[in-house]
């Protein structure tokens, strides 16, 4: 069994590289324009009715349009896999039936004459959406493309509400109604909605009227009387309870399931906040639209989809006050989805291949958020952690952050689009000035509302307002690939009392980065900083210092995004954690000494890390720390953070630290903590139960088997699988097996294959291993 388990740890590891395929790279040659513009959509007018039965939308839309500027005599839509029953040209009096074609992807409809430009014309189309027979591929960013969706539409699963919602980016409004689907269109829209009575509805813009059935449905009657996009078009229907706030008169609203009814504001209570911030302090824009909701559906295909006025969150965004208690794991999400009311939605991309008007700026504003609401050590903590992603992944760099060529639309949803354009974002602010910076969002936004951006109009708003050329840093940043690596080292010459700084950039090619450069000079805790300007393969900056400096501090805000290698000692990264302050540089230091904890003023920095006044600093150098080699007094003081730190996460990870050391006189800190309202503080306290007395962790099982999540959840399986074995191999496969979403079934892998390393049957082992394995 042995050797089995060792197999299945190397499958574990082997399973997902597959064998290279031939790459297709024909799309390289394959210039991405934006959609050429025959026809304008100006308005839609939907009736839709919903068959739970057989899951098919029957809808009745009427399409106001006009050619775009050339006379036109025909029509081009979208329409992905519906049955038309008619299309007719509406005309008053009677209506004429108009030629087309339907390939199964769009409707080429012969007009009934030639319009000439700007004539408005209307169509009327009888159709039938079924989107589950409908075959679609779906994207790394949204995992289906089918529009929309029926979730338990007969109600057989008890464990799940029945819903309908949409899902349109990129180009899925099309699955259930006939539009032009692409994103420089913009539209008014009608939707009326015909449900259940016992269900409530959402869907962009206000709620004109509700109108009772005698069929025991009713109708209800939404308006979106400002142009957007069609992808952005939306319905909701289900049993939701619906939480109201206000923003300046305006509705915001949240539509949860009534089980999380009462925590609702706890989970999305800051948004009114969050709508004043990004109003009065980042774009100078009110929040443009008639109200605000955000709606939660189960099965998401995606994390959350900015409808206009009516997000749409994945049920990973309801939490319970327990799982509240470690913090809202869902705030950025809320923050970054609202910035898109204003940039995605106001205005929209253009085209997929400028998606970065779009998605960078959604990024950046979790950012903006966390600097405004939390301080600037949460800001920078968001900041590096966007991107450690975006440099996760090599491949990523061979990519511009405008692409016009790509092999799929949904390819430009990645790491460049998201935490790259975000940090090159957060790098042109620096570079400008705050001032300038949101001066410039506001004249981009009020130039082009209600229509279409790209880079280009981005650059012209900034040049306009800063004075400054700014051509060099689209093109390195916005129209080219990459990023610099450096390596950075220092000098002193004590005769001439001067102090170098030499930095070498390093990636690979012949590109040569250009950046300015905010280097600080410590001596003492007096700074002297300098702006310099990196333009060569190798640099050297060298300044005027009496005594040599006790630091050296290379881009002293941490705010550019390069990958570097540094040559600081350990004196030097104390004095930085001591002196220099911010989130980055404090981290640096924790992460450098925790690589030389042998020298004793390494580790005395590591211990001073538990005071950090940040959080995240403290969690670290709580998982940093040797427990083995720690004085009493450390030990005391991990003792106190476990029972007393003003965050939950701290005081987990302090049990975690104090469980290292195996010894059972902490069991009563564990024990007292097992009922901690933290899932986090409680799940650490189990798992630090069942490594000194398993049978004690056995024995508190019935009291914790009713009410876990996240950590705890985790902790109480692994306590369960101590009490498994062969016979209960069923069971154990099917509970695995049950578990559909991503983050929890991976947590629930470990737990499974550890139990399959107590599996003696060598075909139920098998069994269980492709389980995993299919994972």
């Amino acid at each position: 069994m042995k050797k089995l388990l060792l197999a299945a740890s190397l499958l574990i590891g082997l399973f997902a590289i597959a064998q290279p395929a031939a790459k297709d790279t024909a799309w390289k040659k394959q210039y991405r324009a934006f959609y050429t513009k025959v026809n304008d959509l100006v308005h839609t007018k939907l009736e839709a009715k919903f068959d739970y039965a057989k899951s098919y939308m029957y809808g009745k839309v009427w399409l106001t349009l006009k050619p775009h500027f050339y006379a036109t005599d025909s029509l081009l839509l979208d329409a992905k896999g519906l049955t038309i029953n008619k299309l007719e040209m509406v005309k008053a009096g009677k209506n004429i039936p108009l030629k087309f074609t339907n390939d199964s992807l769009f409707l080429t409809i012969k007009l009934d004459r030639l319009y000439k430009g700007w004539e408005p014309y209307t169509i009327y189309i009888d159709y039938v959406s079924k989107p589950n027979e409908l075959i679609v591929q779906g994207s790394t960013a949204i995992s289906d493309a089918k529009g929309l969706y029926f979730i338990n539409p007969l109600g057989e699963d008890k464990t799940k509400p029945t819903q309908i919602w949409t899902q349109g980016e990129t180009e899925a409004n099309s699955a259930w109604v006939p539009t032009i689907d692409k994103p420089n269109q913009k539209t008014t829209n009608e939707i009326y909605m015909t449900v259940p009575s016992k269900y409530v509805t959402l869907s962009n813009g206000k709620l004109v009227s509700q109108t009772k059935n005698a069929d025991g449905t009713r109708t209800d009657y939404w308006k979106m009387d400002l142009p957007h996009a069609p992808y952005l078009m939306f319905m909701g229907v289900g049993d939701f309870a619906i939480v109201k706030d206000s923003y300046k008169g305006k509705e915001v609203s949240y539509y949860v399931e009534k089980e999380y009814e009462k925590v609702a504001r706890k989970i999305f209570g800051l948004t009114p906040e969050m709508i004043k911030f990004y109003s009065e302090k980042v774009t100078g824009v009110e929040y443009p639209w008639y109200k605000y909701s955000q709606i939660v559906g189960r099965d998401y295909v995606s994390g959350a989809m900015e409808n206009t006025t009516a997000t749409l969150h994945g049920e990973r965004s309801q939490q319970n006050a327990r799982e509240l208690m470690d913090g809202n794991g869902w705030e950025n999400t809320i923050a970054h989805e609202l910035f898109h009311q204003w940039f995605g939605d106001y205005v929209t991309a253009e085209s997929w291949s400028n998606i970065t008007v779009n998605e960078s700026f959604a990024d950046y504003s979790e950012y903006l958020w966390n600097e405004y609401k939390y301080g600037k050590d949460a800001a920078l903590e968001v900041n590096n952690s966007e991107m450690q992603r975006y440099f996760g992944n090599p491949a990523d760099a061979k990519k511009d952050l405008v692409r016009y060529f790509y092999s799929d639309k949904e390819d430009v949803f990645d790491n460049v689009s998201y935490p790259k354009g975000g940090r090159i974002l957060n790098m042109l602010r620096h570079y400008i000035g705050d001032s300038a910076f949101f001066k410039s969002l506001n004249l981009y936004l009020t130039t082009n509302k209600f229509g279409n951006g790209n880079p280009d109009k981005l650059r012209l708003a900034f040049e306009q307002i800063s004075g400054k050329d700014l051509h060099w840093y689209f093109n390195q940043w916005y129209f080219g690939s990459g990023h610099p690596k450096v390596e950075i080292s220092y000098d002193y010459d004590v005769p001439n009392q001067k102090a170098s700084v030499f930095i070498k950039q390093t990636q690979t090619g012949d590109k040569i980065f250009k950046l300015p450069i905010d280097i600080d000079i410590y001596t003492g805790f007096e700074k002297k900083r300098s702006t310099v300007w990196m333009e060569n393969k190798a640099d050297t900056f060298t300044f005027n210092v009496k005594s040599k400096p006790d630091l050296i501090n290379v881009d002293g805000d941490k705010y550019l995004l390069w990958e570097k290698k540094d040559t600081k000692t350990t004196a030097e990264f104390i004095h930085q954690y001591k002196y220099a302050k911010n989130f980055v540089d404090r981290r640096e230091a924790i992460d450098y000494c925790s690589k030389h904890k042998n020298e004793p003023a390494a580790f005395a920095l590591l211990k001073e890390g538990l005071n950090d006044p940040y959080y995240k600093l403290r969690n670290r150098s709580l998982g940093q720390i040797a427990s083995d080699s720690l004085d009493a007094a450390t030990l005391t003081k991990i003792q106190v953070m476990a029972t007393t730190d003003v965050n939950r996460t701290v005081r987990a990870a302090a049990i975690d630290a104090l469980a290292k050391t195996n010894d059972k006189k902490y069991l009563p800190i564990y024990l007292k903590s097992i009922t901690d309202s933290s899932y986090s503080v409680a799940g650490a306290a189990l798992e630090a139960i069942a490594a000194i007395d398993e049978e004690k962790a056995i024995s508190l099982l019935p009291s914790l088997l009713k009410d876990n999540k996240g950590r705890l959840k985790d902790a109480v399986d692994g306590v369960v699988i101590l009490t498994k074995g062969d016979a209960d191999f069923d069971e154990m496969y099917t509970n695995y097996t049950n578990v559909k979403a991503l983050q929890e079934k991976f947590n629930a892998s470990f737990n499974y294959i550890d139990y399959l390393a107590k599996v003696t049957n060598t075909v139920n082992f098998k069994k269980g291993l492709d389980e995993v394995i299919i994972f």
